[in-house]
Protein backbone atom coordinates (compact mmCIF):
# COMPACT_ATOMS: atom_id res chain seq x y z
CA UNK A 1 0.00 0.00 0.00
CA UNK A 2 1.39 3.00 -0.90
CA UNK A 3 2.61 5.90 2.09
CA UNK A 4 0.77 8.07 3.27
CA UNK A 5 1.79 11.44 4.40
CA UNK A 6 1.47 12.49 8.09
CA UNK A 7 -0.97 14.77 9.12
CA UNK A 8 -0.09 18.28 9.56
CA UNK A 9 0.74 19.79 13.46
CA UNK A 10 -1.61 22.43 12.98
CA UNK A 11 -4.18 20.28 10.93
CA UNK A 12 -8.03 21.92 12.54
CA UNK A 13 -6.69 24.82 13.49
CA UNK A 14 -9.02 27.78 12.00
CA UNK A 15 -7.40 31.57 12.00
CA UNK A 16 -9.40 34.59 11.21
CA UNK A 17 -6.46 37.19 9.56
CA UNK A 18 -7.59 40.78 9.78
CA UNK A 19 -3.81 41.61 9.27
CA UNK A 20 -2.46 43.58 5.95
CA UNK A 21 0.76 44.35 4.30
CA UNK A 22 3.62 42.19 5.78
CA UNK A 23 4.45 41.05 9.77
CA UNK A 24 0.82 39.43 9.89
CA UNK A 25 0.27 37.64 6.57
CA UNK A 26 3.87 36.54 6.81
CA UNK A 27 2.89 34.98 10.27
CA UNK A 28 -0.98 33.97 8.89
CA UNK A 29 1.33 31.79 5.63
CA UNK A 30 3.48 30.20 7.84
CA UNK A 31 0.23 28.83 10.22
CA UNK A 32 -1.36 27.64 6.79
CA UNK A 33 1.94 26.36 4.94
CA UNK A 34 1.50 23.55 8.14
CA UNK A 35 -2.31 22.89 8.03
CA UNK A 36 -4.07 25.65 9.42
CA UNK A 37 -7.11 26.67 7.61
CA UNK A 38 -6.71 30.77 7.04
CA UNK A 39 -9.15 33.33 6.30
CA UNK A 40 -8.17 36.25 5.31
CA UNK A 41 -10.16 39.14 5.79
CA UNK A 42 -10.28 41.88 3.75
CA UNK A 43 -11.90 45.44 3.19
CA UNK A 44 -13.70 45.74 -0.82
CA UNK A 45 -10.37 47.77 -1.15
CA UNK A 46 -8.15 44.95 -0.33
CA UNK A 47 -4.98 44.09 1.06
CA UNK A 48 -2.72 47.57 0.40
CA UNK A 49 0.19 45.51 -1.13
CA UNK A 50 -2.56 44.14 -4.25
CA UNK A 51 -1.83 47.71 -5.30
CA UNK A 52 2.17 47.80 -4.77
CA UNK A 53 2.96 47.26 -8.17
CA UNK A 54 5.37 46.32 -9.89
CA UNK A 55 6.72 44.23 -9.87
CA UNK A 56 3.97 41.19 -10.72
CA UNK A 57 3.51 37.48 -10.24
CA UNK A 58 3.04 35.20 -13.64
CA UNK A 59 -0.08 35.61 -12.49
CA UNK A 60 -0.57 39.16 -12.36
CA UNK A 61 -0.60 39.41 -8.70
CA UNK A 62 1.73 42.10 -7.30
CA UNK A 63 4.85 39.72 -5.97
CA UNK A 64 4.58 41.60 -2.23
CA UNK A 65 0.99 40.37 -1.58
CA UNK A 66 1.94 37.45 -3.33
CA UNK A 67 5.46 36.96 -1.20
CA UNK A 68 3.35 36.55 2.36
CA UNK A 69 -0.35 35.10 0.94
CA UNK A 70 0.01 31.57 -0.28
CA UNK A 71 -2.75 29.24 0.85
CA UNK A 72 -5.57 31.44 2.24
CA UNK A 73 -9.14 31.95 1.84
CA UNK A 74 -10.32 35.76 1.19
CA UNK A 75 -13.68 37.53 1.70
CA UNK A 76 -14.84 40.92 2.22
CA UNK A 77 -16.08 42.44 5.25
CA UNK A 78 -16.73 46.15 5.17
CA UNK A 79 -16.30 46.27 9.07
CA UNK A 80 -17.69 49.69 8.78
CA UNK A 81 -21.00 48.39 8.02
CA UNK A 82 -23.88 46.09 10.09
CA UNK A 83 -23.99 43.34 7.61
CA UNK A 84 -20.40 43.23 7.37
CA UNK A 85 -19.46 43.90 10.98
CA UNK A 86 -21.99 40.66 11.40
CA UNK A 87 -20.23 38.90 8.69
CA UNK A 88 -16.76 38.88 10.82
CA UNK A 89 -18.33 38.29 14.19
CA UNK A 90 -19.51 35.12 12.73
CA UNK A 91 -16.80 34.00 11.06
CA UNK A 92 -14.56 35.11 13.93
CA UNK A 93 -16.93 32.76 16.23
CA UNK A 94 -15.90 29.52 14.46
CA UNK A 95 -11.63 30.64 14.12
CA UNK A 96 -9.49 29.10 17.06
CA UNK A 97 -7.21 32.02 16.43
CA UNK A 98 -7.45 35.77 15.47
CA UNK A 99 -4.29 37.74 14.05
CA UNK A 100 -4.74 41.68 13.56
CA UNK A 101 -2.79 44.49 13.41
CA UNK A 102 -4.58 47.75 13.20
CA UNK A 103 -4.17 50.34 15.10
CA UNK A 104 -4.22 50.28 18.83
CA UNK A 105 -8.08 50.23 19.72
CA UNK A 106 -9.80 50.50 16.27
CA UNK A 107 -10.94 46.47 16.66
CA UNK A 108 -12.68 47.39 20.30
CA UNK A 109 -14.67 49.88 18.43
CA UNK A 110 -16.04 47.28 16.21
CA UNK A 111 -16.26 44.71 19.38
CA UNK A 112 -13.39 42.45 18.12
CA UNK A 113 -11.05 42.95 20.69
CA UNK A 114 -9.66 40.33 22.59
CA UNK A 115 -11.54 41.24 25.61
CA UNK A 116 -15.08 41.17 24.32
CA UNK A 117 -14.28 38.09 22.12
CA UNK A 118 -12.97 36.26 25.13
CA UNK A 119 -16.46 36.42 26.75
CA UNK A 120 -17.80 34.19 24.29
CA UNK A 121 -14.84 32.53 23.42
CA UNK A 122 -12.51 32.06 26.28
CA UNK A 123 -10.44 29.24 24.72
CA UNK A 124 -10.04 32.15 21.53
CA UNK A 125 -6.07 32.73 20.49
CA UNK A 126 -5.87 36.18 20.00
CA UNK A 127 -2.52 37.82 18.30
CA UNK A 128 -2.39 41.92 18.12
CA UNK A 129 0.34 42.90 15.91
CA UNK A 130 1.04 47.34 16.61
CA UNK A 131 4.14 49.40 15.68
CA UNK A 132 4.96 50.66 19.50
CA UNK A 133 3.02 48.86 21.77
CA UNK A 134 -0.41 49.86 23.58
CA UNK A 135 0.72 52.67 25.50
CA UNK A 136 2.20 56.06 24.92
CA UNK A 137 3.33 55.13 21.22
CA UNK A 138 0.12 53.38 20.53
CA UNK A 139 -0.44 56.10 17.72
CA UNK A 140 2.60 56.28 15.92
CA UNK A 141 2.61 54.87 12.65
CA UNK A 142 3.76 51.42 12.17
CA UNK A 143 6.23 51.52 9.35
CA UNK A 144 9.09 49.28 9.00
CA UNK A 145 11.34 52.42 7.60
CA UNK A 146 10.38 54.32 10.68
CA UNK A 147 11.27 51.47 13.35
CA UNK A 148 14.19 50.89 11.49
CA UNK A 149 15.38 54.65 12.14
CA UNK A 150 13.42 54.87 15.62
CA UNK A 151 15.15 51.36 16.99
CA UNK A 152 18.65 52.39 16.24
CA UNK A 153 19.24 49.82 13.51
CA UNK A 154 19.83 52.62 10.69
CA UNK A 155 22.58 53.93 12.76
CA UNK A 156 24.50 51.26 12.92
CA UNK A 157 23.47 50.45 9.08
CA UNK A 158 26.00 51.76 6.47
CA UNK A 159 29.71 52.92 5.94
CA UNK A 160 30.89 55.12 8.73
CA UNK A 161 31.62 57.85 6.27
CA UNK A 162 27.95 57.59 4.75
CA UNK A 163 24.24 58.41 5.80
CA UNK A 164 22.73 55.77 8.06
CA UNK A 165 20.55 53.33 5.67
CA UNK A 166 17.87 50.72 5.93
CA UNK A 167 18.53 47.53 5.36
CA UNK A 168 17.46 46.16 1.91
CA UNK A 169 14.04 44.27 3.12
CA UNK A 170 11.49 45.07 5.60
CA UNK A 171 13.44 43.12 8.32
CA UNK A 172 11.70 44.70 11.14
CA UNK A 173 8.25 43.42 9.84
CA UNK A 174 10.14 39.62 9.22
CA UNK A 175 11.03 39.75 12.62
CA UNK A 176 7.83 40.77 13.96
CA UNK A 177 5.95 38.32 11.84
CA UNK A 178 7.95 35.34 13.45
CA UNK A 179 7.44 36.34 16.94
CA UNK A 180 3.92 36.53 16.56
CA UNK A 181 4.35 32.55 15.27
CA UNK A 182 6.17 31.59 18.18
CA UNK A 183 3.42 33.47 20.47
CA UNK A 184 0.75 31.79 18.67
CA UNK A 185 2.03 28.25 19.12
CA UNK A 186 2.90 28.65 22.81
CA UNK A 187 -0.21 29.89 23.56
CA UNK A 188 -1.97 26.54 21.11
CA UNK A 189 0.53 24.63 23.41
CA UNK A 190 -1.45 26.30 26.40
CA UNK A 191 -4.56 26.01 25.11
CA UNK A 192 -4.03 22.25 24.04
CA UNK A 193 -3.15 21.62 28.37
CA UNK A 194 -5.39 23.95 30.00
CA UNK A 195 -8.74 24.89 27.06
CA UNK A 196 -8.12 28.58 28.02
CA UNK A 197 -7.22 31.11 25.23
CA UNK A 198 -4.76 34.40 25.71
CA UNK A 199 -3.52 37.51 23.95
CA UNK A 200 -0.49 37.56 22.25
CA UNK A 201 0.93 41.07 21.76
CA UNK A 202 4.25 41.73 19.79
CA UNK A 203 5.26 44.73 17.72
CA UNK A 204 7.91 45.95 15.69
CA UNK A 205 10.12 48.32 18.32
CA UNK A 206 10.20 45.49 20.99
CA UNK A 207 10.96 42.89 17.96
CA UNK A 208 13.61 45.13 16.38
CA UNK A 209 15.16 46.31 19.86
CA UNK A 210 15.58 41.88 21.08
CA UNK A 211 17.12 41.54 17.63
CA UNK A 212 20.14 43.91 18.17
CA UNK A 213 21.53 40.96 20.28
CA UNK A 214 25.12 41.42 21.09
CA UNK A 215 24.88 45.56 19.60
CA UNK A 216 21.84 46.12 22.12
CA UNK A 217 23.87 44.17 25.27
CA UNK A 218 26.90 46.09 24.85
CA UNK A 219 25.20 49.53 24.92
CA UNK A 220 23.60 47.99 27.85
CA UNK A 221 26.87 47.27 29.61
CA UNK A 222 28.90 50.17 28.34
CA UNK A 223 26.30 53.48 28.13
CA UNK A 224 27.78 53.88 24.77
CA UNK A 225 26.32 53.48 21.19
CA UNK A 226 27.94 51.91 18.66
CA UNK A 227 28.24 53.65 15.15
CA UNK A 228 28.28 52.65 11.80
CA UNK A 229 31.30 50.42 10.59
CA UNK A 230 30.36 49.46 7.15
CA UNK A 231 30.44 45.73 7.05
CA UNK A 232 33.50 45.23 9.44
CA UNK A 233 32.50 43.74 12.97
CA UNK A 234 32.87 45.48 16.22
CA UNK A 235 34.42 42.27 17.57
CA UNK A 236 36.16 40.28 15.15
CA UNK A 237 38.79 40.91 12.49
CA UNK A 238 38.67 40.00 9.45
CA UNK A 239 35.46 40.24 9.26
CA UNK A 240 34.10 42.19 6.37
CA UNK A 241 33.97 42.41 2.84
CA UNK A 242 36.82 43.00 0.55
CA UNK A 243 37.42 43.63 -3.28
CA UNK A 244 38.70 41.48 -5.48
CA UNK A 245 39.62 41.56 -9.37
CA UNK A 246 35.59 41.38 -10.13
CA UNK A 247 33.60 41.62 -7.50
CA UNK A 248 33.46 41.33 -3.46
CA UNK A 249 34.55 38.97 -1.00
CA UNK A 250 33.21 38.11 2.64
CA UNK A 251 35.55 37.13 5.32
CA UNK A 252 34.94 35.53 8.10
CA UNK A 253 37.29 34.66 10.01
CA UNK A 254 36.21 33.42 13.72
CA UNK A 255 39.58 32.71 15.55
CA UNK A 256 43.53 32.43 15.28
CA UNK A 257 43.73 29.07 13.06
CA UNK A 258 41.50 30.51 10.41
CA UNK A 259 43.61 33.77 10.35
CA UNK A 260 46.57 31.30 9.97
CA UNK A 261 45.03 29.92 7.16
CA UNK A 262 44.21 32.83 5.43
CA UNK A 263 47.25 34.33 5.26
CA UNK A 264 48.91 31.04 4.00
CA UNK A 265 46.14 30.71 1.31
CA UNK A 266 46.84 34.42 0.14
CA UNK A 267 50.54 34.10 -0.18
CA UNK A 268 51.00 36.58 2.98
CA UNK A 269 52.80 33.86 5.78
CA UNK A 270 55.24 36.67 6.90
CA UNK A 271 51.97 38.54 8.97
CA UNK A 272 52.16 35.45 11.21
CA UNK A 273 54.54 36.91 12.60
CA UNK A 274 53.60 40.80 12.81
CA UNK A 275 52.87 41.60 16.29
CA UNK A 276 50.28 43.80 15.05
CA UNK A 277 48.10 40.55 14.34
CA UNK A 278 49.06 37.75 16.50
CA UNK A 279 45.54 37.82 18.30
CA UNK A 280 41.83 39.00 17.20
CA UNK A 281 42.09 41.60 19.98
CA UNK A 282 45.13 43.16 18.13
CA UNK A 283 43.27 42.51 14.80
CA UNK A 284 40.55 44.63 15.86
CA UNK A 285 42.74 47.33 16.96
CA UNK A 286 44.77 47.33 13.95
CA UNK A 287 41.78 46.72 11.48
CA UNK A 288 42.57 49.17 8.93
CA UNK A 289 46.09 48.25 8.32
CA UNK A 290 45.43 44.74 8.12
CA UNK A 291 42.30 45.07 5.69
CA UNK A 292 44.85 46.97 3.86
CA UNK A 293 47.18 44.13 3.31
CA UNK A 294 44.65 41.20 2.53
CA UNK A 295 42.84 43.66 0.12
CA UNK A 296 45.91 44.30 -1.93
CA UNK A 297 46.39 40.39 -2.15
CA UNK A 298 42.39 39.58 -3.04
CA UNK A 299 42.51 42.01 -5.80
CA UNK A 300 45.14 39.87 -8.04
CA UNK A 301 42.08 37.02 -8.72
CA UNK A 302 38.48 37.16 -8.71
CA UNK A 303 36.10 36.48 -6.00
CA UNK A 304 34.94 33.03 -6.94
CA UNK A 305 38.22 31.70 -6.88
CA UNK A 306 39.31 33.00 -3.72
CA UNK A 307 36.48 31.69 -2.34
CA UNK A 308 37.16 28.08 -3.65
CA UNK A 309 40.16 28.59 -2.51
CA UNK A 310 39.84 29.62 0.98
CA UNK A 311 37.01 27.57 1.55
CA UNK A 312 39.02 24.47 0.69
CA UNK A 313 41.68 25.45 3.68
CA UNK A 314 38.81 25.75 5.93
CA UNK A 315 38.20 29.37 5.91
CA UNK A 316 35.24 30.98 5.68
CA UNK A 317 34.81 33.11 2.74
CA UNK A 318 32.09 34.17 0.30
CA UNK A 319 31.22 35.99 -3.08
CA UNK A 320 28.89 38.94 -2.04
CA UNK A 321 25.70 36.90 -4.05
CA UNK A 322 22.78 38.57 -6.06
CA UNK A 323 19.57 37.48 -4.95
CA UNK A 324 19.30 35.67 -8.43
CA UNK A 325 22.86 33.97 -7.74
CA UNK A 326 21.93 33.16 -3.50
CA UNK A 327 18.76 30.97 -4.81
CA UNK A 328 20.57 29.33 -7.59
CA UNK A 329 23.23 28.30 -4.17
CA UNK A 330 20.53 27.19 -2.45
CA UNK A 331 19.08 24.94 -4.88
CA UNK A 332 22.71 23.46 -5.93
CA UNK A 333 22.61 22.96 -1.91
CA UNK A 334 19.41 20.39 -2.13
CA UNK A 335 17.93 23.22 0.19
CA UNK A 336 14.66 23.67 -2.08
CA UNK A 337 14.16 27.71 -1.84
CA UNK A 338 11.44 27.68 -4.20
CA UNK A 339 8.17 26.74 -5.58
CA UNK A 340 6.10 26.89 -8.18
CA UNK A 341 2.07 26.83 -7.11
CA UNK A 342 -0.56 26.15 -10.08
CA UNK A 343 -4.28 26.64 -9.31
CA UNK A 344 -6.20 23.52 -10.21
CA UNK A 345 -8.76 25.27 -11.65
CA UNK A 346 -7.50 28.13 -13.65
CA UNK A 347 -3.95 26.93 -14.40
CA UNK A 348 -2.81 30.03 -12.81
CA UNK A 349 0.47 29.63 -11.87
CA UNK A 350 2.56 31.43 -8.85
CA UNK A 351 6.70 31.24 -8.13
CA UNK A 352 6.49 31.21 -4.51
CA UNK A 353 9.85 30.74 -1.36
CA UNK A 354 9.43 28.06 0.44
CA UNK A 355 8.79 27.61 4.21
CA UNK A 356 12.73 27.82 5.98
CA UNK A 357 10.72 25.48 8.70
CA UNK A 358 11.20 21.71 8.17
CA UNK A 359 10.12 18.89 10.02
CA UNK A 360 10.83 15.35 10.25
CA UNK A 361 7.23 14.20 10.23
CA UNK A 362 5.73 17.10 8.64
CA UNK A 363 6.31 18.74 5.49
CA UNK A 364 5.08 22.22 4.37
CA UNK A 365 2.73 21.86 1.99
CA UNK A 366 1.97 24.58 -1.15
CA UNK A 367 -1.75 24.27 -2.51
CA UNK A 368 -3.51 27.23 -2.56
CA UNK A 369 -1.88 30.44 -4.71
CA UNK A 370 -2.38 33.79 -3.43
CA UNK A 371 -6.43 34.13 -3.49
CA UNK A 372 -7.87 36.88 -5.35
CA UNK A 373 -9.56 39.50 -3.87
CA UNK A 374 -12.76 38.03 -2.06
CA UNK A 375 -12.38 34.60 -4.14
CA UNK A 376 -14.02 32.52 -0.68
CA UNK A 377 -16.68 35.25 -0.42
CA UNK A 378 -19.05 32.17 -0.88
CA UNK A 379 -17.68 29.18 1.21
CA UNK A 380 -19.52 28.11 4.06
CA UNK A 381 -17.65 28.37 7.64
CA UNK A 382 -18.89 26.02 10.29
CA UNK A 383 -17.48 25.56 13.47
CA UNK A 384 -14.25 22.94 13.18
CA UNK A 385 -12.86 20.49 16.11
CA UNK A 386 -10.35 21.56 18.60
CA UNK A 387 -6.52 21.71 17.69
CA UNK A 388 -4.75 18.34 17.34
CA UNK A 389 -3.60 17.98 20.67
CA UNK A 390 0.28 18.77 21.65
CA UNK A 391 0.62 17.13 24.97
CA UNK A 392 4.10 15.66 25.27
CA UNK A 393 5.67 17.33 22.28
Amino acid sequence: MPETAPPQPLKGVRVADFSRVLAGPLCTMLLADFGAEVIKIESPTGDDTRAWVPPVDTDGTGTYFSSVNRNKKSVLADLKTPEGLAYALELVSSCHVVVENFRPGVMAKFGLDYRTLALEQPDLIYCSISGFGTGPGAELPGYDLLVQALGGLMSITGAAETDPSKVGVALVDVLTGQNALAGILMALRVRDATGKGQEVQVNLLSSLIAALVNQGTATLATGTSPSRMGNAHPSISPYETYRTADGTLALAVGNDRQFRDLITTLGLPDLAEDARFHTNERRVASRAELRSLLEEALLEDTAIQWQQRLLANGVPAGKVNTIGEALELADSLGLSPSVVMTDPDTGRQSRQLTNPIRLSDAEPRYHQIPPALGEHQGDTFVETSSPTSMKGS
